[in-house]
C-alpha cells in the first residue's frame, strides 16, 4: 500500500458546522511546507521510505553532524528529520504540501505523542474500580489490590510481565484513525482535521493515510459563516451592588435638577447700532 504522510504541528481545537447543522469539533494542525531529505529505495537501502525535513531553524542551533548533513545536501537546516516507509514517488529536495498530498474528505490517521502523566495510581492509569469509601475502609480505596498470582504449591509465586499496576502514565505515540480531511487554510497553512488528537498544543504531529480505509473520500459540506460583531452583555451585579448603583443615578439626577432650578437665565441683550454723526460745513471757510 503506498503511503502519503507530512509533519506538522497541533495548534488547538475549534468547531465548524456542516450544511445539516451538525457541529463538527476539529482539530487544528499547523502544516509548513515539508522538505524531502532523503531517498531510500528497495535496491540501495532494502528498504523503501521518504525522509522529511520540517520546522525551519538557524544553524547555530544545530549539533555538527546535522549542520554537515544540511550542507552536504544543500537543504535548508531545520530542527525535525523524520522518515517514513513505503512513500515514494518524491526527489531530494522536493517541497511537500498537504494539499498535494490529500483532499477534503479524505479519511487519514494522525499520530502524537500523548501528554505525560509522571507516576499514576491504578486507578486512573487502568481505570481500576475504586474500592469502598465508607464502614471504616481508610485510604485503601484508592489501592490497586493483590497481585499476586498464587500462594505457594504448584501456582506461579510471582507476579506475572504486563501486570496493570501502578507507573509511568503517558508520553507515548498515539494514532488515531479513520479521521477526515476538513478544509485547509493555505494562506496560514493549516490542515482542519476532524475530531481529537493526542498530545498538546505544540507537539509534533504525523498526518498519514488511512491504514484501514486507503484512499476514501467522503465529502464535507459546511455551512457558510457570516462574520457579527459580539453582542455586550450587561455585567451580573449583587443585589447590594445593584441598590448602590441605583442610588448613585438617583442622586446624580437630583444634582442635575437643582443645578438646573439655581441658574438664572440670562437672556442676551439686543445689540445697539451706532449712528455715524452728521457732517457739518461751515461758511465762509476758504480753503
Amino acid at each position: 500500500m503506498e503511503i502519503r504522510g507530512i509533519f506538522g504541528v497541533k495548534v488547538g481545537m475549534s468547531q465548524v458546522f456542516t450544511t445539516n447543522n451538525e457541529r463538527l469539533p476539529i482539530t487544528v494542525i499547523y502544516c509548513e511546507p515539508n522538505q524531502v531529505a532523503g531517498v531510500k529505495t528497495e535496491a540501495k537501502d532494502k528498504y523503501s521510505a521518504t525522509l522529511l525535513s520540517f520546522d525551519t531553524v538557524e544553524n547555530k542551533k544545530l549539533n555538527k553532524p546535522q549542520q554537515g548533513f544540511f550542507e552536504k545536501n544543500n537543504l535548508k537546516p531545520t530542527k525535525h528529520l523524520q522518515e517514513i516507509r513505503n512513500m515514494t514517488g518524491f526527489e531530494m529536495g522536493q517541497q511537500i504540501t498537504p494539499q498535494n498530498l490529500f483532499q477534503v474528505g479524505e479519511y487519514v490517521d494522525v499520530s502524537a505523542i500523548s501528554k505525560g502523566r509522571g507516576f499514576t495510581g491504578a486507578i486512573k492509569r487502568w481505570n481500576f474500580k475504586i474500592g469502598p469509601l465508607g464502614h471504616g475502609a481508610g485510604y485503601p480505596h484508592r489501592f490497586q489490590g493483590s497481585v499476586q498470582a498464587g500462594r505457594g504449591g504448584a501456582s506461579a509465586q510471582r507476579v506475572f510481565k504486563g501486570k496493570k499496576m501502578s507507573g509511568h502514565y503517558g508520553h507515548e505515540k498515539v494514532t488515531v484513525q479513520n479521521l477526515r480531511i476538513v478544509g485547509f487554510d493555505e494562506a496560514n497553512m493549516l490542515v482542519l482535521v476532524s475530531g481529537a488528537i493526542a498530545g498538546p498544543e505544540g507537539g509534533v504531529v504525523l498526518i498519514r493515510t488511512a491504514k484501514k480505509k486507503p484512499g476514501v473520500v467522503k465529502p464535507i459540506e459546511l455551512a457558510v459563516q457570516t462574520e457579527k460583531a459580539p453582542e455586550a452583555k450587561p455585567a451580573k451585579l449583587s443585589k447590594k451592588k445593584q441598590a448602590k448603583e441605583l442610588a448613585k443615578a438617583q442622586a446624580a439626577n437630583q444634582q442635575t435638577v437643582e443645578a438646573k432650578v439655581d441658574t438664572p437665565v440670562v437672556e442676551p441683550k439686543p445689540t445697539e447700532v451706532k449712528k455715524a454723526a452728521p457732517v457739518v460745513e461751515k461758511k465762509g471757510e476758504d480753503k
